[in-house]
C-alpha cells in the first residue's frame, strides 16, 4: 500500500494569504487535496466536501474516512499528484493537522521512563493506563515556537505517538479497538516539571498545570491514516534538543498498548471523533539527565512511518 498523509496547511501566495487548505503528502511533498480529488472526478456530493477541513472530515471519519482513502489511493495509483503539481516549498506554511476535541495521555507508559522518574510501578497485572488530560489550547504546528512559562524553571520534552480516535465509542473490547481509531500523528508532550508538582494542597502532583500552558502540545507535522501503518506498536520514536539524540526507542516498549488505552478510555467515558490519545514516551527525558529546555533550544520529534516536528523554544515576552 503506498503511504501517504494529510495535512493542512496555510497559503502564503499573494491573493490566498492566509487561506487554510488541506493537502495530500507523498514523499515528503505536499499536493492541494481538492485538486487531486477534482482530476479524479470525484463528486464532492458523495461525501468528499470537507476534503478541505481535516478536523470537520475527522469528526465524521468513520462514515467518510474510507471514501476519502479509497479515492487518494486511486488518485496516487492513477499518478495524479504528478499531474496537479507538489506546491513550492515558498508558498505554504504547515499547520496543525486537525485541532482534537480532547486530549487524553498516558502516564509512565514505558517502564524505564518510570524508573528514570522515580516512579514506583505496581505489577502490570495489578494494574491498568495513568490517565490525564492536556488542554487542547496547548497545541502548536512543527516549525512554531514553544514558549517557556516565566516561573517554570524546568521544562521538559516527550516524543509520543499520537492516536486519533474515529468513531464515537464507550465499551469497546480490546481485540476491536483499531476499529476505532482514524490514523496517527506525532506529538510532543513539553512538561515544565517543577510545576507538575505542589505543595499548597495534599494533593502533590497537577500534571494539568505542568503540562497545559499554551504551546506545550507541539502536534503533526500531518495525519496519517490508520491502514497506511502497518504496525503501529513497532514503529522508532526519537527526539533530539540541539542536534543531539535524546529519545531513541520503540512504541513496542510501551506497558499498555494503544488498544489496551483505547478500551480502558471507553470504560469510562464515551470516546468522540477528533479525540486524541497521546500514548506515552520512552526513556531520555530531561528530567533523567538532569538537563532542561532553554530559550534558543531546537526540538525534532519524529516517529517512523509518519514524520518529523520542529519547534523552537523561546522565553515568553513580558
Amino acid at each position: 500500500m503506498s503511504w501517504f498523509g494529510i495535512a493542512t496547511y496555510e497559503s502564503l501566495a499573494t491573493g490566498t494569504l492566509g487561506a487554510r487548505r488541506t493537502a495530500l503528502v507523498q514523499h515528503g511533498r505536499l499536493y492541494d487535496l481538492e485538486a487531486v480529488l477534482r482530476q479524479m472526478d470525484v463528486a464532492l456530493e458523495d461525501g468528499l466536501s470537507a476534503s478541505q477541513d481535516l478536523t470537520a472530515l475527522l469528526s465524521d471519519w468513520y462514515v467518510r474516512g474510507d471514501a476519502v482513502c479509497t479515492a487518494v489511493r486511486r488518485a496516487i495509483d492513477a499518478g495524479v499528484p504528478a499531474k496537479v503539481g507538489a506546491l513550492a516549498t515558498d508558498t505554504f506554511r504547515l499547520c496543525v493537522p486537525y485541532q482534537p476535541g480532547r486530549i487524553f495521555a498516558t502516564a509512565s507508559n514505558f517502564y524505564e521512563h518510570a524508573a528514570e522518574m522515580g516512579t514506583k510501578l505496581a505489577p502490570r497485572s495489578e494494574s491498568s493506563p495513568y490517565m490525564f488530560m492536556k488542554a487542547e489550547t496547548s497545541v502548536t504546528a512543527t516549525d512554531t515556537d514553544v514558549v517557556l512559562p516565566p516561573h517554570a524553571e524546568r521544562v521538559d520534552w516527550e516524543v509520543e505517538l499520537a492516536v486519533v480516535i474515529g468513531r464515537p465509542g464507550r465499551h469497546v473490547p480490546v481485540a476491536q479497538a483499531h476499529e476505532w481509531i482514524a490514523g496517527y500523528t506525532v506529538i510532543n508532550d513539553v512538561s515544565a516539571r517543577d510545576l507538575n508538582r505542589r505543595t499548597d494542597y495534599p494533593f502533590t502532583h497537577d500534571w494539568f498545570r505542568g503540562k497545559s500552558f499554551d504551546t506545550f502540545a507541539p502536534l503533526g507535522p500531518w495525519f496519517v491514516p490508520r491502514d497506511v501503518i502497518r504496525d503501529p506498536q513497532n514503529l522508532r520514536m526519537t527526539l533530539s534538543v540541539n542536534g543531539e539524540t535524546m529519545q531513541n526507542d520503540t512504541t513496542a516498549g510501551m506497558i499498555f498498548n494503544i488498544a489496551e488505552q483505547i478500551a480502558y478510555l471507553s470504560e469510562i467515558l464515551t470516546l468522540k471523533p477528533g479525540d486524541l490519545i497521546a500514548t506515552g514516551t520512552p526513556t531520555g527525558v530531561g528530567m533523567g539527565r538532569g538537563v532542561y529546555l532553554k530559550a534558543g533550544d531546537v526540538m525534532v520529534a519524529g516517529i517512523e512511518g509518519i514524520g518529523a516536528i520542529e519547534n523552537r523554544v523561546v522565553a515568553q515576552r513580558k
